[in-house]
């Protein structure tokens, strides 16, 4: 009989909706819509009809006008289009980006690159369930500040940061602002027409579509250089070739994904989980307690390497940081931007919970977790102390 396989893993990727699969295939083959939508002929119409159908689905999931919708490959060159896109647009307004430090790393590389460029960046400080008040963020804008990132869900954490309170403050101040979004389709709602938010970063893999698809929201008067040139699609902004299945799916994917629905199953199996992760010794929740998405559950567990308990769970997939992150050897920077020493950040593992986890993944995680925890605990508690030698 084989092991049995449980996925714990949803805020790395998700598996692919069987019906977002189905409206895929329609766009592939000689039978499907499988023209370059750039042509003029009839095949090439209809793959244009494929992926203004899907633009419109992804906008209506955010609340967005349809022509504000650019696809990208994903959120990481979404994330590169909005920094560096803005700030060499905005020379003239000034030089000063503010992010912060619990970022995701294709936020924080950015930044750093720009520095490179003479751009001025500031990490907002937060408080140490790691999130952000509009006080912080107000302290940190000066005349020169053009941009502010802020994730919306953190990926690490799940924490959930208050984009209505942090985009006033940018608006009063006449700061464009910027939120990665990749985390937060299906889980929590996300409207950019009641919200001050100027640009979004989305994906299609974080919510039940294909890889290697994503899309920019940028409001209609942002002005930003783009970073890719060669045929002028998507308004001069992004120039290649669009590939129709991909979006065809990424449309399929978010007209699915209603957070209304999904939210509170997703918070029924992250309670459950926590329910019986937080009995176990020196079990404790990173993050704050309610601030955060419904999906996402990270822990610490104290006296025990992450990297070990992760491993000896053969049989349950979850992750001891981000999966973007996942061959870097050091503690994560999310965790210990939140304070923890490195050796508690180490100690630290995410579970991610998804629409297809059901009440008994979660009762045979806990049995296994429990299990390799104390085995591991009592290894750990009769290893000899070399430093005494």
């Amino acid at each position: 009989m084989a092991a049995k396989k449980i996925y714990l893993d949803y805020a790395a990727t998700t598996p692919v909706d069987p019906e977002v699969i189905e409206v895929m295939t329609q766009c592939l083959g000689f039978n499907g819509d499988y023209a370059n939508p750039s042509s003029s002929h009839g095949p090439g119409r209809s793959a244009k009809i494929r992926i203004d159908k899907a633009r419109t689905q992804i906008a209506e999931r955010i609340g967005a006008e349809t022509n504000s919708i650019y696809f990208t490959s994903g959120a990481t060159e979404s994330d590169n289009m909005a920094l560096i896109g803005v700030m060499h647009a905005n020379k003239h307004r000034g030089r000063h980006l503010i992010t912060s430090t619990l970022e995701h790393k294709a936020i924080l590389d950015t930044a750093y690159m720009l520095k490179t460029q003479g751009v001025d960046v500031t990490f907002v400080d937060h408080d140490a369930d790691g999130v952000i008040s509009p006080h912080q963020l107000a302290a940190e804008i000066r005349d020169d500040t053009v941009l502010v990132s802020i994730m919306h869900v953190n990926n690490e954490t799940g924490v959930l940061q208050d984009l209505d309170l942090l985009g006033a403050v940018c608006r009063e101040r006449g700061v464009l602002f910027h939120a990665d979004a990749a985390q937060s389709i299906g889980k929590v709602s996300l409207n950019v027409g009641d919200s001050p938010v100027d640009l979004v970063s989305l994906t299609a893999h974080k919510a039940y579509g294909p890889m290697g698809i994503g899309a920019i929201y940028i409001r209609k008067g942002v002005n930003i250089t783009p970073m890719i040139h060669g045929g002028e699609q998507e308004g001069g902004y992004r120039s290649g070739t669009l590939a129709t299945h991909q979006i065809a799916g990424f449309g399929k994917a978010f007209l699915l994904a209603d957070p209304d629905r999904e939210g509170p199953l997703l918070a029924a199996r992250r309670d459950q989980l926590w329910g019986g992760l937080s009995r176990i010794k020196g079990a404790s929740l990173n993050g704050h307690p309610t601030k955060r998405s419904p999906h996402v559950l990270n822990v610490t567990f104290a006296g025990i390497e992450g990297e070990s308990l992760r491993s000896a769970l053969a049989d349950v997939a979850v992750s001891a940081g981000s999966a973007c992150n996942s061959n870097v050897p050091d503690p994560s920077h999310v965790l210990r931007g939140m304070g923890l020493s490195d050796a508690l950040a180490a100690s630290s593992l995410r579970f991610s919970v998804g629409r297809f986890t059901t009440e008994a993944d979660i009762d045979y995680v806990l049995s296994r977790v429990q299990q390799e925890a104390s085995r591991l605990r009592e290894l750990a508690s009769g290893a000899p102390d070399w430093t005494a030698c």
